[in-house]
């Protein structure tokens, strides 16, 4: 099982959405934290191409993306930036 934690930047990032979006993005957060293992096969979660790291991206709504990487030791999904699609990949 994987354990969710974010930056302080993911929660800077959070902090911009209104508190609909905050519960929408908590609640999708929470099911990719459960359900990593049955999500990273789909479309949902991809590998971004172009990193020295493996940061992976996670749609949460047509519009809103995660970009987290995974900690292996401590089977962590460390949620890095979440933002708009437009800027997330800034």
């Amino acid at each position: 099982m994987y354990v969710l934690k974010l930056t302080d930047e993911a929660v800077g990032n959070l902090k911009k959405f209104n508190h609909a979006e905050q519960q929408l993005i908590a609640k999708k957060l929470r099911y990719l934290e459960e359900n990593f293992e049955l999500l990273k096969g789909t479309k949902k979660v991809t590998e971004l191409k172009g990193t020295d790291y493996k940061h992976y991206r996670f749609v949460i709504a047509r519009r809103i993306r995660a970009i987290f990487e995974i900690k292996d030791d401590k089977l962590i999904l460390l949620i890095l930036k979440i933002g708009k699609r437009k800027n997330i990949y800034d």
